[in-house]
């Protein structure tokens, strides 16, 4: 079985799992009511999207 040589230092290792992080979803502001919303997706608040009211409350 193989067995490393040396200890695997602290910025090897950090190096190795920089990609293993969670990301932050793109979060804008409904221009219509002002509650923060996810891009691109109609305002669960308002119902508007683009300026526009689209699910009637």
């Amino acid at each position: 079985m193989a067995v490393p040589k040396r200890r695997t230092s602290i910025t090897r290792k950090r190096k190795r799992r920089t990609h293993k992080k969670l990301s932050v979803p793109g979060m804008v502001e409904c221009p219509n009511c002002g509650e923060m919303k996810l891009s691109h997706r109609v305002c669960k608040e308002c119902g508007s999207y683009k300026g526009e009211d689209v699910v009637a409350n």
